[in-house]
């Protein structure tokens, strides 16, 4: 493709938006629609028509409202406490991306990093940030954007088309917060299926570390199925506890059919004044250039070892769960169903650990059952299972 046919396809993608971030941070490739255009859809029928089948739930989207007083102290603890080993973590993560790509890539031909919506964009944004410094012995020219991912729906396929063609020589590393049982790495790999043939053009784009091996870069990966993660611990990462309002603005995207358009969200412009996305940019940012100690090389898995999948089939026998997802493990997927779905319980390794302070006061909230198990769902510090509404699809 000619340089400047590249450029100009570059340069179209600016005209999409970067939610509250900055714009040399990250380019969010959604299709933003007014709030008021969507329907606002309580959260207990919202359970109800996603367990029956009537609807999936990227097609229906419950609101934010603010976050309670006790809800903003509780992420600012979570922040302070967690700042520092959050910043050692994107510092490991970009030192071993400069040390597999540093030979590969370019200011012309840039690493590309693709941040799943929404979990995925603040570690996106600091992996960005970090690959930015050229005070650090890790620089390396990269670019960021944020596509949607949809369980049972896949990637957007538009989005990643729009990259593919913008970027033909670059490779692309995949992006997200935390796994949890490894659903999003599944739907990951699916979508990436057509790419798989070592013919097709984009091949090397996607498949740079090997056939089959989907570079998926996480904070930390809990269920083992992560290409590159900083640790495989399930810990209280500050951005997993606030919805929009660290994540951009941007709600959870909405399903839109390809022939369509991009995949849709909403922008929580109402939310502007309590916005945390960029304070928590700043805050890890700070104190990733203020590390005394030299970041280390991470070790990378060419295939997903699923460390947790006995453990889930354990639990789904134990309480007599058909559908896999109303299983919400890691402490930040367990906090977002309490927020957003409608839970049955929430099951902790331990009772009184500080990282689940929130959950266990969202629970004493909301009268919701805890049943403290400890070692038997280790890895994992929470759990939340979802109420089941109706028989089960």
């Amino acid at each position: 493709m000619p340089e400047n046919n590249i450029t100009t396809k570059r340069a179209s993608l600016k005209s999409y938006g970067s939610g509250s971030y900055l714009a040399r941070d990250v380019t969010v490739l959604l299709d933003i629609v007014d709030k008021d255009a969507v329907a606002d859809v309580p959260v207990s029928q919202k359970e109800a028509l996603i367990q029956s089948g009537q609807r999936h739930y990227s097609d229906m989207l419950t609101l934010e409202d603010a976050p309670s007083a006790m809800h903003e102290q509780l992420y600012s603890q979570a922040l302070a406490q967690g700042t520092a080993r959050t910043a050692t973590d994107v510092a490991n993560l970009a030192h071993t991306l400069h040390g597999i790509f540093q030979s590969q890539v370019s200011d012309e031909h840039p690493l590309v990093l693709v941040s799943l919506v929404r979990a995925g964009l603040p570690i996106g944004v600091l992996l960005q940030r970090a690959l930015a410094d050229t005070q650090s012995r890790y620089a390396l020219p990269s670019t960021h954007y944020g596509i949607s991912i949809i369980r049972d729906r896949g990637l957007d396929p538009l989005a990643l088309q729009l990259l593919l063609d913008a970027y033909p020589n670059s490779p692309i590393v995949f992006v997200d917060g935390w796994t949890g049982k490894g659903a999003i790495y599944q739907e990951l790999t699916r979508s990436l299926e057509p790419f798989s043939d070592s013919s097709h053009p984009n091949f090397a784009n996607i498949f740079h570390q090997g056939a089959n091996v989907i570079p998926l870069l996480t904070l930390a990966d809990p269920a083992g199925v992560a290409w590159l993660a900083a640790s495989e611990e399930d810990w209280l990462i500050p951005s997993g506890l606030l919805n929009s309002t660290v994540s951009g603005l941007i709600s959870r995207s909405l399903y839109t059919e390809p022939q369509l358009g991009l995949h849709r969200s909403v922008f929580y412009d109402n939310l502007v004044t309590i916005d945390h996305s960029l304070g928590f940019i700043d805050c890890v940012n700070k104190a990733r250039r203020h590390l005394s100690k030299a970041p280390c090389s991470l070790p990378t898995f060419k295939q997903p070892r699923y460390q947790t999948a006995d453990l889930i089939n354990q639990l789904a026998a134990d309480y007599e769960i058909g559908n896999r997802n109303r299983i919400k493990p890691t402490i930040a997927e367990a906090t977002r169903a309490i927020l957003r779905r409608d839970p049955e319980r929430i099951l902790l390794a331990t009772a009184e650990h500080p990282d689940t302070e929130l959950l266990r006061h969202l629970c004493t909230q909301r009268n919701i059952l805890i049943s403290v198990l400890g070692d038997k769902i280790l890895p994992y510090q929470a759990i939340t299972l979802i109420k089941q509404r109706n028989q089960e699809h």
